[in-house]
Order: C-alpha cells, then structure tokens, then sequence
C-alpha cells in the first residue's frame, strides 16, 4: 500500500498485498529527476537465499512493519542485520558504503489495535542508528 501510495498520490486500499511486484517511478527529488526500481517484496516468508537476493538488489531500503503486528516488528532488526552483513560484504564492490536504510511503522491510524509501541519503535532505530517514521 506504500509503494502504490508512493506511486499514485492516492490510497488504494484494494490490491493484493501477497503479489510481489517491481514498481518504476520517475520523481524530481531536491531538484533532480530520480528513476525508482522499487521491489515491493509483500512480506511473505522465504527462505535465506531469496532474502539474499533481494537485498543484493536493493540501492536503498525501507523495512516496513506494522504496529498491529508484533512479528512484523521482531523481523526488523534481522532484515537490518542482513541488509548491513550483505552489503558490507567484501565481495561487494567498494563494500564498505552502506546503503539508506530506514524503520518505517505503519498503520498508525489503527490505535485499538496496536501490538507495538511508538516508544518501541524509536528506541530499535535508536539502538540500529537508523532513521524511524511512523505512518498511516
């Protein structure tokens, strides 16, 4: 729902969230225009070579979870280690750059139901040294 808000300027709330999909978006950012490739990886489980792959992929991340869902949260600090393990990899070219990494929680708007705190939140990214958004 990110991505297709990302994309469309609008909230889309009927799509498949299950299907993988690579999105293209060309947006003018601080003045220059930027060429998105954004792989919207849906959350589903898979298993290490396929993360791997895809954070290989990757110039830059936005790892998602939802507030609702406390396993979502518990899976980021294991995507950031990967992200930061994989790409400061010596077989990497350069390897030692680490790319933009950011904590973004989601469905702020769905108080009654929260599973995670904002508190929990800040103090990840705190401990990561990451940058933290919380969105709806």
């Amino acid at each position: 729902a990110l991505t297709v808000r990302f994309i469309t300027r609008r909230f889309i709330g009927d799509y498949d969230p299950t299907l993988e999909m690579i999105y293209r978006h060309m947006a003018v950012i601080d003045g220059d225009m930027v060429h998105f490739e954004i792989l919207d990886t849906a959350g589903q489980e898979e298993d290490s070579l396929q993360i791997e792959e895809k954070i290989k992929w990757g110039d830059g991340f936005a790892v998602v979870y939802s507030v609702t869902d406390r396993c979502s949260f518990d899976e980021v600090m294991r995507l950031c280690f990967l992200i930061n393990h994989i790409h400061g990899s010596p077989k990497r070219s350069g390897g030692s750059e680490q790319p933009p990494v950011v904590i973004v929680a989601n469905k702020q708007d769905l108080q009654f139901d929260r599973m995670v705190s904002t508190e929990d939140g800040q103090n990840l990214s705190k401990a990561l040294k990451l940058p933290f958004y919380e969105i709806s």
